[in-house]
């Protein structure tokens, strides 16, 4: 009898505890959709700033990289305000301030967003492509439709007198099976 009501316990807490992480890793996946959408409602987000947020158990880390340092501070201080965020741990780079890389992120961004394949993202309120440029290193990050558009939009992007450049774009199909 004692043996069959130690075995009933543990099975409970078990499954009480798993409950309860199931429950947390929603309030995190919510949590995560609001800091998204929030960052992408910021009106100096960019295409030439990349931010990215992982959550876990209400902590959130923010890393990327931003034009100027407000923006940091400002990111930061958004993403506090989100339902189920414990705490911010801002690890945000600023880019280092350069006429050469401000030129180039322009002309990339011209080259890529007036191509007629990439007109469908240019008019969207956050284009989904963002070019990161740092010392004359390009960085291409985002979300393109087909694989074809993201060697498309490598292409682009040189050419310029950029010294790299490095593509990171994925394909919806890639983050949605992430």
């Amino acid at each position: 009898m004692k043996a069959r009501f130690v075995t009933t316990w543990m099975f409970v807490a078990l499954v009480s505890l798993a409950s309860a992480a199931l429950a947390q890793d929603r309030r995190d996946v919510r949590a995560a959709d609001d800091i998204s959408r929030a960052v992408n409602r910021y009106s100096r987000f960019t295409i030439f700033d990349d931010i990215n947020a992982r959550i876990e158990n209400g902590m959130v880390t923010l890393s990327g990289k931003v034009t100027m340092p407000y923006k940091k501070d400002d990111i930061g201080k958004i993403v506090a305000k989100v339902d189920g965020v414990r705490e911010v741990q801002n690890n945000i780079e600023v880019l280092p301030v350069s006429t050469f890389d401000e030129n180039l992120r322009y002309r990339i961004a011209r080259a890529i967003y007036g191509n007629p394949s990439f007109w469908n993202y240019a008019t969207m309120a956050n284009p989904p492509i963002h070019i990161i440029v740092e010392g004359g290193h390009v960085r291409l990050t985002g979300v393109v439709n087909s694989n074809v558009e993201r060697m498309l939009a490598r292409s682009l992007a040189t050419g310029f007198g950029e010294l790299s450049v490095v593509n990171e774009l994925k394909t919806d199909a890639e983050v949605r099976s992430e």
